[in-house]
């Protein structure tokens, strides 16, 4: 066995000490010390170990933990704390007694199948995460903290056209006391429910409410924008070349607008993206937007590409969407993208298209000629009105 003290993490509900297993009370008493959330630690019996309430921040503490020569440890809290264990510590010195999650209670509570049921974790992010799920009959558990966390939920699906959803709130989910609350999001009218509760969603839009499927290729006006905007049918293709993947990094180089980094992210809920924007009235705007769309994780980079690239994380994939002709940007993105990464260019002048080119023919790839045309009047006729050819280039670095 590797050195090191054994840690072992205990699920535990609002049901508490009564909730749990034989093997986990056995696990919590051997224990020397019990490390937890206060409110956890307050559950367990007199008889206990020795009990230490997280600090925060937790950091310093978490470390300890790790680097303890030796002894039993057992920490009452999984949400959150068993992931950041598993990531520090060897497998052989860390085992998991998982309780019943709030997910799994709330849905049946509901009689919603659970495998039918998105989980969306508003835990130290704005309510607004929740944006990223709300389309018509979609079913949501959300998890958030504090005593007015269910207003602010409600206040976010109803200020997005979803204020007919059906609304519950589920307080203290498992424990004798359980309290659930059923009504509609514009109805939620409590200022604060018990701290330790969840909100489930069943969608159901506005009449006029807007339609933001995870398809990409948004509606243009879903992004606020003064014209630095990737228009909706090119973003759509520039997105399925860049492909996102869970966990995968994506520098938006010139974002404008942020709408590549904002629907990557919204196409897959573990990506990360930057974007990199020289201007501050465009990084507040992305900013907005992302917070709008749901994706409030969005991490904006000030500065002047390709020189503020350089000790950026090296990325899964890159978008230019301008300055391609400029001197060393597409060197500079090529050499940072990491193997097997991707890399889609657009232009729309005659020397950004021969940057492509020369691209292209230096790293291979597809170059595509994008030329769109919208239904527009004429008088009192219809004709068609192009917009400005894109080219289009995409390649993967092997």
């Amino acid at each position: 066995m590797s050195p090191g003290a054994r840690i072992v993490v205990v699920g535990i509900g609002a049901d508490g000490w009564d909730g749990l297993a034989t093997a986990a009370r056995e696990a919590v008493l051997a224990a020397d010390e019990v490390f937890g959330a206060t409110r956890h630690l307050e559950l367990l019996p007199d008889e206990a170990p020795p009990r230490r309430a997280w600090p925060s921040p937790m950091a310093p503490a978490v470390d300890e933990l790790v680097d303890r020569g030796e002894g039993r440890l057992c920490d009452p809290m999984l949400h959150g704390i068993g992931a950041i264990l598993a990531a520090r510590v060897e497998p052989d010195r860390l085992t998991v007694i998982p309780h019943v999650s709030a997910f799994t209670l709330a849905c049946a509570r509901l009689g919603w199948p659970a495998a039918g049921v998105e989980l969306v974790s508003a835990m130290s992010r704005p309510a607004e995460v929740v944006a990223r799920a709300l389309q018509p009959g979609r079913r949501i558990v959300v998890f958030i903290a504090g005593a007015d966390g269910a207003a602010t939920v409600a206040r976010v699906v109803c200020e997005r056209g979803y204020g007919p959803s059906r609304f519950v709130v589920l307080e203290r989910l498992g424990a004798a006391d359980e309290h659930v609350t059923d009504v509609r999001a514009s109805e939620w009218r409590a200022a604060e429910c018990d701290p330790l509760h969840a909100v489930a969603l069943d969608c159901v839009p506005e009449p006029d409410a807007p339609l933001h499927a995870r398809v990409p290729g948004l509606p243009d006006d879903a992004f606020e924008s003064d014209g630095a905007l990737t228009k909706w049918p090119v973003r759509a293709v520039t997105l399925a070349s860049l492909a996102p993947t869970p966990g995968a990094l994506l520098w938006d180089v010139g974002a404008g607008s942020g709408s590549i980094a904002i629907e990557w992210l919204r196409a897959e809920a573990t990506a990360r993206a930057i974007a990199v924007e020289r201007r501050a009235d465009r990084r507040r705007r992305i900013e907005r937007n992302a917070l709008a769309l749901g994706v409030p994780s969005l991490q904006v980079v000030d500065g002047e590409a390709p020189a503020v690239l350089v000790g950026l994380p090296a990325p899964d994939a890159v978008f230019l969407g301008g300055g391609v002709s400029a001197p060393g940007m597409i060197a500079a993105c090529w050499a940072a993208i990491r193997p097997g990464g991707r890399i889609v260019a657009s232009a729309v002048t005659l020397e950004g298209e021969a940057a492509l080119a020369a691209a292209r023919a230096e790293h291979g790839g597809q170059l595509v000629r994008l030329e769109v045309a919208h239904a527009a009047p004429i008088g009192g006729l219809t004709g068609w009105r192009p917009q400005m050819p894109v080219v289009h280039w995409s390649a993967r670095k092997r």
